[in-house]
């Protein structure tokens, strides 16, 4: 990963949000982009190869850990850090837009040509909207994400001991998960970082509407 590029983001982020958007960045970079990275990653990386079933029947194990899990938690929650981040670059793009179109106005007018965008990073306009719908759309990605775990791994916990019975198994068949209850921690961890970042966006979009 490219830090400084990484830094130069981050700081353009930062520059173009509200006193919230600078919080909820905080804690997605804290509590949820550096804890996947440091530490749930590893977490998770031994979870098809120490999903044990007793039962040496081959297939079993694979089919059994397919339907207990059919989709990795990490890369899942891989996904939800891409797509939520993604609205935020929007809103930057967006800036840059108004500063390119106010240098070219300038280049071709001269200096004394009325400006457009005097102070392009000012939420109005087209970047209002932009910045509005970033912040439904983060909190849209992060509501349905949630939803998608808890259908996926119910109350958001592993159990110890899962029944499997489905083909090729012979019969009913204990399956054991590795480490439940530490990745048990970590899942609940995302999830209570998750529905605070989605209150910080519903608090700023109710701010942003309000202060216009």
């Amino acid at each position: 990963m490219n830090w400084g590029m990484f830094e130069g983001l981050l700081n353009g982020v930062n520059k173009y949000s509200t006193a919230f958007g600078r919080i909820w960045l905080s804690l997605v970079f804290i509590f949820r982009l550096l804890v996947y990275v440091v530490a749930a990653e590893r977490v998770w990386s031994d979870d098809d190869k120490d999903f044990d079933c007793n039962t040496r029947q081959p297939g079993c194990t694979n089919v059994c850990y397919d339907h207990f899990f059919p989709i990795s938690h990490i890369r899942l929650w891989a996904l939800q850090l891409i797509l939520v981040t993604c609205p935020s670059l929007l809103v930057i793009m967006h800036v840059a837009y108004r500063e390119a179109k106010e240098q070219r106005r300038r280049a071709a007018g001269g200096d004394n040509c009325r400006c457009i965008y005097p102070n392009p990073g000012k939420k109005r306009g087209g970047l209002w909207w932009t910045y509005l719908l970033s912040l439904i759309f983060k909190a849209g990605v992060d509501m349905v994400f949630l939803y998608i775990f808890y259908r996926f791994y119910r109350n958001y916990t592993l159990p110890r001991l899962v029944k499997c019975e489905l083909p090729p198994c012979p019969n009913v068949v204990d399956c054991f998960i590795a480490r439940p209850t530490e990745k048990t921690i970590f899942t609940l961890f995302m999830v209570v970082t998750t529905c605070v970042c989605v209150m910080l966006s519903l608090v700023e979009a109710a701010y942003l509407i309000g202060k216009r």
